[in-house]
C-alpha cells in the first residue's frame, strides 16, 4: 500500500469519526416533541385526525371516491375512479379490441374529452413524431452515466432535455403542452434505454438498443424495446396497456402530483417540475409499493410449504403482522388505501387481467396464492390492529405480479409507474399554470427557543 493510499485511509477514518459526531448532534437537535403536533392541531402529512387529506386545491382532472355520504356521515363503498369525469371502468371496458387505450387516456386527461377517430389519428401522428431520442442524447446522456436506480437516470435525462429545447423557459400553455407531449412520448425510451445501459455497464451484459416502431402503441413499443427478441403476445401488450391506463392519474392529492402543483406554482420550467415529481415517486412510500409486494410474496413462497393451506398461509401472515417475518415492518404490503375502503377499482380490474395472463403463462398456482392472501389479509389486519375500517387490496397488490409475468425486471417496476403517471402530472401542471396565481406556501409553526447570540471568543 502506497503512502498516498494510507493517507487516504487515515483521512477517511477522520471523516467517518467526525461525521458520526455531527450525526449525533443532528439527531439531538432536530427531534420535535410529538405531543406538540396535537397541541397545535398540525395536520401531519396534510391529513386530519381521521387520515383524510386536507383540502388544498381544486381540480377537474380526476376524482377518487371510497365513500358515500348519507346524512352527513361517510359510509364505506366500493371505490370509484374518474378521469375527467369518465369512470375508469368504462374506459377499460371501451378499449375492447382496440390497441391504443393508454394513448386515448392521455388525450382525455390533457384535453378533457374522449377523442373521435379524426382527433385520435392526429394525436397518434404527433405522438409518433415525438417518440424518438437522437443518437447524441442516447450516447451523451443515457450511456455516459448509468445508474443502478433507473428513476435516478430518468430524472437526470428529463433535466437534460432542457438543454435540447430551444424554448425551455416558456410556460405558456401551448409551449408547456408541446413539452408535455414530448416527455410523455420519450419517457418509455429513456426508461428502457437506461435499463439496458445499467445492464451493460454495471452487469457486463450485452448492450442492445432497439428503436420504437411507428404504428405501435406505447405499451407494444415498451415490450419491443425491452425484450432481446422484440416479441410479445397480443394479451401481453393489452395487459400492459391496461396497467398504464390504471396508473395514469389518481387525483391531485397524491404525493407526486401534489409535488407537480407545488413546483409548478413557483413558475419554474416544465422539466424541473416533472423531474421533481419523479423524485417524489421514487420514494418507497409512494412508488415502490408494488416492488415490496413482490418481495413479500417471494418471502411467503420460501417459508410456506403448502400454498393452498389456508391455515399455514394465515399463520405466516400473522407472523408478518407481528414483525416476526419478512422485513420486520409489520405490514402486509398491497393492503389498504388512504381513500378506498371496500375496494380499489384499479385492483379489481387488474386482478381480472392478472388471472388471464396467469392462464396464458401457466402460473395459476401463483395467482391462487395471491388470491388466498388477499382473501385473508384484510380480516387479519383488522384483527391485529383492532380497527373497524375495512381493509382491501390496492392496485399494487397485483401489479408487481403482472409485471413479473410480462418479464419486466424489478428495476423497471417504479419507472413503469412514472411512464404511466406522467400524463397526469402534465395535466395537473397545465391546470395549475392556467388557474392558480399564487405560489403554494403552507405554514410551519416554530416550536424552538429564541436565544441570544454569543460572540465567538465567549462560546
Amino acid at each position: 500500500m502506497s503512502e498516498n493510499e494510507m493517507l487516504n485511509l487515515e483521512e477517511m477514518g477522520f471523516l467517518k469519526e467526525n461525521m458520526h459526531l455531527f450525526e449525533e448532534k443532528l439527531v439531538q437537535k432536530h427531534h420535535i416533541n410529538p405531543n406538540l403536533y396535537v397541541e397545535y392541531d398540525v395536520k401531519r402529512g396534510l391529513r386530519d385526525s381521521n387520515g383524510k387529506g386536507v383540502l388544498t386545491g381544486l381540480t377537474e382532472i380526476s376524482d377518487v371516491s371510497g365513500y358515500e355520504m348519507n346524512n352527513g356521515r361517510m359510509i364505506p363503498s366500493d371505490g370509484r375512479l374518474y378521469y375527467q369525469g369518465v369512470n375508469v371502468n368504462d374506459i377499460v371496458r371501451g378499449m375492447k379490441g382496440r390497441r391504443f387505450g393508454f394513448e386515448e387516456t392521455i388525450y382525455l386527461l390533457l384535453f378533457g374529452t374522449l377523442p373521435d377517430k379524426q382527433e385520435m389519428d392526429q394525436f397518434l401522428q404527433v405522438m409518433s413524431e415525438f417518440e424518438t431520442l437522437g443518437g447524441r442524447f442516447v450516447r451523451d446522456v443515457i450511456m455516459k452515466a448509468s445508474s443502478a436506480n433507473i428513476m435516478n437516470s430518468m430524472q437526470r435525462c428529463i433535466l437534460s432535455l432542457y438543454t435540447y429545447d430551444s424554448n425551455p423557459e416558456d410556460i405558456s400553455s401551448g409551449n408547456v403542452l408541446r413539452q408535455s407531449l414530448e416527455m410523455i412520448a420519450k419517457l418509455p425510451l429513456i426508461a428502457v434505454y437506461s435499463y439496458h445501459a445499467y445492464r451493460h455497464f454495471r452487469k457486463d451484459e450485452t448492450l442492445f438498443i432497439r428503436n420504437p416502431e411507428k404504428g405501435l402503441s406505447l405499451a407494444e413499443n415498451i415490450l419491443l424495446m425491452l425484450r432481446p427478441d422484440g416479441k410479445y403476445t397480443e394479451l401481453e401488450a393489452r395487459v400492459l396497456d391496461i396497467a398504464l391506463i390504471l396508473h395514469a392519474e389518481h387525483g391531485g392529492g397524491n404525493n407526486s402530483t401534489f409535488t407537480t402543483h407545488v413546483v409548478s406554482s413557483s413558475g419554474t420550467d416544465t422539466y424541473s417540475s416533472i423531474a421533481a415529481s419523479i423524485g417524489s415517486l421514487k420514494g418507497p412510500r409512494h412508488g415502490g409499493a408494488n416492488l415490496k409486494v413482490q418481495r413479500m410474496f417471494e418471502d411467503i413462497k420460501e417459508n410456506v410449504q403448502d400454498w393452498t393451506d389456508e391455515k399455514e398461509v394465515a399463520d405466516y401472515l400473522r407472523k408478518i403482522l407481528r414483525k416476526e417475518a419478512f422485513d420486520g415492518s409489520g405490514l402486509i404490503y398491497g393492503m389498504g388505501h388512504a381513500v378506498y375502503t371496500l375496494s380499489d377499482p384499479r385492483e379489481v380490474i387488474l386482478k381480472d387481467f392478472a388471472r388471464k395472463l396467469a392462464k396464458e403463462k401457466g402460473q395459476m398456482k401463483e395467482f391462487a396464492l395471491y388470491e388466498l392472501v388477499e382473501g385473508l389479509a384484510g380480516d387479519l389486519i383488522t384483527e391485529q390492529r383492532k380497527i373497524q375500517k375495512a381493509v382491501s387490496a390496492n392496485v399494487d397488490f397485483y401489479s408487481g405480479f403482472v409485471y413479473t409475468m410480462l418479464g419486466i425486471p424489478q428495476e423497471l417496476f417504479t419507472p413503469l409507474f412514472a411512464i404511466a403517471r406522467i400524463p397526469g402530472w402534465c395535466a395537473h401542471r397545465l391546470e395549475e399554470l392556467m388557474n392558480a396565481s399564487k405560489i403554494i406556501r403552507p405554514a410551519y409553526k416554530y416550536v424552538g427557543n429564541h436565544t441570544e447570540f454569543i460572540e465567538y471568543p465567549d462560546r
